[in-house]
């Protein structure tokens, strides 16, 4: 006997009274669908970005991030000066960071995390202030130190005993006086997936709890550098705040310890705060993390007879993540009877794991509606697979759309602002696509989208094809 489709369907997913609805919370707040039935975008329709951009096509909305930036900062503030401190803010660029959305969040008040040198080498060339730059990263090169402490980056978090010697060179042979803090490890392990959680004991991130006051006391030796507090960070995709309460307190237990010999100034307690991908997500409202959060903290404090630190926070998927969709035409559809013998119908699109890994490299879900038009058949269990030659290649995994959907239609997919393009690749020899920011009625293109030629540029047995100096 044959099982009906909705039998492939995980229990989450609810069938749509209308498979063309735009879920709140997942979508853009601009996102409509107007007058002839297109999705539009802060006003500007999904097939007119296509007849001028093609596809695929990452599509940001402006004023979302800008909102979102406005939103974090204020509610930190707020909740900070409510506990007798001050809070900072950092964009989290590896969320995404191109020199236009670097303007965006320093225009809304926030500063911006990195954690290479291509990324600070992108801040600095949107003009950012170095003093508002945070500089992370587990293995930071010489070049990449020498280089964040000549243009004067407002602070380096050292994530290893090697950072501080080779901080202390540049700095004695320099002169400079670097401000850092120190990144901890505080044994809390986020409810995400394993590869997006960094606070258990055993990744690459950051000192124990028990290692970092003996690096601290090094710190505090060497006379280049500016002790400037700790630094823990548990992951990615949280909702709710239980998971930073009890970072928070552990953290402040060795924060407590170390006002003994000399002062903490700031307590930096990460980002990873979470977002929507399909209707079934809930993420903590922006105000009622910052109170509880920074509240939680205060209560620490207030325990241990201390004063509460200066704290600072760095969302990133949270400000960008919602603000981004891409888009896609189809090419094919398929139905393929599974072994149960239910049917489940393939959806293959123009783009695919080369402009969003993030399914294929830790089981991501994302949402999907058809874009050019109001679809006029029933909800359809769908699978949305790319074009690459990976079974993986998947870019929805479990979506109900219209069943009239046919070749040609344009696909949008919400959620997609965050780590989509910085995790592109040109898999397959496929171009990558272009970001154009759009905003009351109007397209921009921010990153320009490569051409085949740009992908054969740098194949050096290409005939007139450049060889890198020494290799001619």
């Amino acid at each position: 006997m044959l099982l009906p489709a909705d039998s492939l369907a995980p229990e989450w997913l609810v069938v749509p009274d209308d498979a063309n609805d735009l879920a709140t919370g997942v979508w853009p707040a601009s996102a409509v669908r107007d007058g002839d039935g297109a999705l539009a975008i802060a006003g500007v329709s999904a097939p007119e970005l296509v007849r001028t951009y093609g596809t695929p096509l990452l599509v940001l909305d402006e004023d979302e991030v800008r909102g979102r930036a406005r939103r974090f900062r204020v509610a930190f503030d707020r909740a900070a000066a409510d506990n007798g401190t001050t809070a900072q803010v950092y964009y989290a660029g590896k969320a995404f960071l191109c020199t236009t959305v670097a303007r965006w969040v320093i225009d809304e008040g926030l500063r911006i995390d990195v954690c290479t040198g291509g990324e600070l080498a992108v801040a600095l060339a949107a003009g950012v202030a170095p003093r508002s730059l945070g500089f992370h990263g587990n293995n930071k090169s010489v070049a990449e130190l020498e280089r964040a402490v000549e243009v004067g980056v407002g602070t380096i978090v050292v994530d290893s005993a090697i950072e501080i010697e080779r901080l202390a060179a540049i700095t004695a042979r320099t002169g400079a006086t670097q401000r850092v803090m120190v990144r901890v490890i505080s044994g809390v392990h986020a409810e995400t997936h394993d590869f997006l959680a960094t606070a258990h004991e055993d990744q690459k991130f950051g000192f124990p709890l028990p290692e970092a006051e003996a690096a601290v006391a090094r710190i505090r030796e060497i006379e280049g550098l500016d002790f400037a507090g700790l630094h823990c960070h548990i992951g990615s995709q949280i909702f709710g705040v239980a998971g930073f309460r009890e970072s928070a307190s552990r953290v402040l237990d060795l924060h407590a310890a170390l006002l003994e010999d000399g002062p903490v100034p700031q307590l930096n307690l990460g980002g990873g705060f979470g977002i929507a991908y399909t209707r079934v997500d809930d993420p903590t409202p922006i105000e009622e993390l910052a109170g509880a959060i920074v509240s939680a903290v205060a209560d620490d404090c207030a325990a241990r007879g201390i004063p509460v630190p200066a704290l600072s926070f760095e969302p990133g998927r949270a400000i960008v993540g919602t603000a981004g969709v891409t888009l896609y035409e189809v090419g094919t559809t398929k139905d393929v009877t599974v072994a149960s013998g239910a049917v489940r119908r393939y959806v293959s699109v123009d783009g695919g794991m080369s402009d969003n890994a993030r399914p294929a490299l830790y089981g991501a879900q994302y949402s999907a509606r058809l874009a050019s038009r109001v679809g006029t058949g029933e909800p359809r269990l769908s699978r949305v697979v790319g074009k690459h030659c990976e079974s993986g290649d998947i870019v929805v995994d479990h979506e109900y759309l219209p069943d009239d959907l046919v070749p040609g239609d344009l696909l949008a997919v919400p959620a997609t602002g965050a780590y989509c393009a910085p995790l592109s690749s040109n898999y397959n020899h496929v171009p990558r696509p272009p970001i154009v920011a759009v905003r009351d009625g109007r397209a921009t293109v921010i990153v320009r989208g490569e051409t085949m030629d740009d992908v054969l540029a740098r194949d050096a047995g290409i005939e007139g094809a450049d060889a890198p100096e020494g290799e001619q």
